[in-house]
């Protein structure tokens, strides 16, 4: 007990108890920023090295759902015009805002509708499937329910049956093997129920975007609520996009 009382004391507050302003390590990739500058002449080195093609030019703007928040892209523009900020609030609720040009100062989802803040505002039940990826986006998902995070004290709790969930969370590319899946356990959830997309390889394809081994039917055929950007997402732009969506405080 006197061990554990020590340590306890020597690891200090853990909780991140204002998750709206945390302060995340400088060396963090969040929101890119475009300076107002134009490029040197025929220079298209950023584009050339994104592993992407996230980044598309005259104007220079970064598709966010692409985007693997690698350096690549500002260490080598001799301009300077590409930077990442440590700025982690980046879900949004539709594809276009996903798109960052030199106008783009902040992003963030729209307030849901009525009805889904009804059903939801309060109790949000989710069930995460693990569609391909690499356990990236997994392994930040699950630190949504430790002590740093904690998740469950704004009603937001992943379940481990659909039948018990609201929607369902999506990570990975969705491969040939799971795609059949995914339409099995987004049956299970009963209505009304919601989709979001955690993660580059979720919400485009990300490096797996060219293979023929993925099958991205089911986005095709199914309205997305929220998209979450990243390689993989931080755990804290999860808990904002949908404390943004939910319109809570």
């Amino acid at each position: 007990m006197n061990d554990a009382i020590k340590i306890r004391i020597l690891q200090g507050d853990q909780i991140i108890h204002d998750v709206r302003n945390a302060s995340l390590p400088e060396l963090f990739r969040g929101l890119p920023t475009i300076e107002d500058k134009a490029c040197s002449d025929d220079c298209n080195k950023c584009a050339e090295v994104c592993p992407t093609n996230a980044i598309k030019l005259n104007p220079v703007r970064i598709d966010l759902g692409l985007c693997v928040f690698c350096p690549l892209c500002e260490e080598t523009c001799p301009e300077k015009i590409i930077h990442f900020t440590n700025n982690y609030h980046t879900a949004v609720d539709r594809t276009e805002k996903l798109i960052v040009t030199k106008e783009t100062k902040s992003i963030s989802p729209e307030k849901s509708s009525e009805k889904i803040r009804k059903y939801f505002g309060k109790s949000l039940k989710l069930r995460q499937i693990s569609a391909g990826g690499c356990n990236g986006c997994e392994l930040e998902l699950n630190a949504l329910s430790n002590v740093s995070f904690d998740m469950g004290r704004y009603g937001i709790e992943f379940v481990a049956s659909p039948r018990h969930a609201d929607g369902i969370v999506i990570t990975g590319p969705i491969t040939q093997n799971m795609s059949k899946a995914i339409d099995i356990c987004y049956d299970a959830v009963p209505n009304p129920k919601i989709i979001i997309l955690f993660g580059a390889c979720a919400i485009s394809g990300g490096i797996f975007q060219n293979t023929g081994e993925i099958q991205r039917k089911f986005l095709e055929e199914n309205k997305i609520d929220l998209y979450i950007p990243g390689c993989p997402p931080h755990p804290l732009t999860f808990i904002n996009g949908l404390l943004d969506w939910l319109d809570k405080v």
